[in-house]
Formats: structure tokens, C-alpha cells, sequence
């Protein structure tokens, strides 16, 4: 009888196949109320352990970002059929770009970018419109279905996933 995996490396390989599948991420902020505000974002995943995107400095979720950094993500297929669903729940902190770093997140997303869309440092720079953003990837999560064989829960619930070992040390 074939050894059964632990449910964390079980787990697992569904984050960087989530986080290479998709293109766009719910990114959820707090102004300096409480008051929470949510808006989707295309993004480049950077491994596993954090994601880039572009905003503008002056939008509210970036607003939000300068007052506080920590974020919720999730990513996840909305023309999924029910009960097929996937997703990916990610507590992170979130800051801009420092300079030295620019050209390579530039290039992360611009890999995802169709060529006309291609961004450049005049951009993202301080005379740019845009700013390029990083979460930093503190806990991911992964959905587990309501009924899933594999585990004993009958309503949707998330399970917190780490890297392997092996991944881990990479």
C-alpha cells in the first residue's frame, strides 16, 4: 500500500498552481477608521511567498496601504462551476516597490502583460502614475470543499498550508 502524503504537502502544490493560473486578486484594505475596502488587481506572483502589482499612489486602496499595510488576498476562478471551486486565501503586509527592486518586479509583471501593455520605469518612477506594490506573504490558505472525501468537513473551510521542507530551503 502506497505511503499517504501529509495533508500540508498534500496540500501545498495547489498554491503555486493557483498563484501561476491566475491573473487577477481581491486585495482587501482598511482605512484609519476600520473601514475596509476591497478591489480586484492583476498581479505576478514572485514564488510563493509574495505578489506584485501596479496602482495608482492616489487610490483608495493605496491610500489605505500607506496607513496600514497589512492585507487580505484571495484569488480564486469566478466562472468556476459550484462545488468545484478553488481558492487561495493569503495574510499578508504590503508596501511599495523600493527603487533598487523596480526592474526586476517590472519584469515579473510585464511576463504577464500582453507586449502593448508593457510597462517601464517612467511608469512606475516618482514622475510616473502608477507605483508597483509588494505583499509579502506571512500564512497561505487553501480551500478545502464542503464534503471533500479527503477530509472530515461538511461545510467549506480553509486549511493553513506551509511549504515543504524541501521548497522551503530553496
Amino acid at each position: 500500500m502506497p505511503e499517504q502524503l501529509p495533508i500540508n504537502d498534500l496540500m501545498w502544490p495547489t498554491v503555486p498552481r493557483l498563484l501561476a493560473q491566475h491573473r487577477y486578486l481581491v486585495l482587501g484594505t482598511v482605512d484609519p477608521t476600520g473601514t475596509p475596502w476591497i478591489t480586484p488587481v492583476f498581479f505576478a506572483p514572485d514564488g510563493t511567498d509574495s505578489v506584485l502589482w501596479v496602482s495608482s499612489p492616489d487610490s483608495r486602496h493605496s491610500r489605505n496601504l500607506a496607513h496600514s499595510p497589512t492585507v487580505a488576498i484571495t484569488l480564486f476562478d469566478s466562472q468556476a462551476p459550484i462545488g468545484k471551486a478553488e481558492a487561495l486565501y493569503l495574510e499578508s503586509t504590503a508596501s511599495q516597490v523600493d527603487d533598487t527592486a523596480q526592474s526586476a518586479a517590472l519584469e515579473l509583471l510585464n511576463s504577464r502583460l500582453p507586449t502593448e501593455k508593457h510597462l517601464d520605469l517612467a511608469d512606475v518612477g516618482p514622475a510616473g502614475l502608477l507605483r508597483i506594490y509588494r505583499a509579502s506573504i506571512q500564512q497561505h490558505h487553501v480551500l478545502i470543499r464542503g464534503g471533500d472525501p479527503r477530509f472530515d468537513n461538511p461545510v467549506d473551510t480553509r486549511l493553513a498550508v506551509t511549504p515543504p521542507p524541501e521548497e522551503a530551503t530553496r
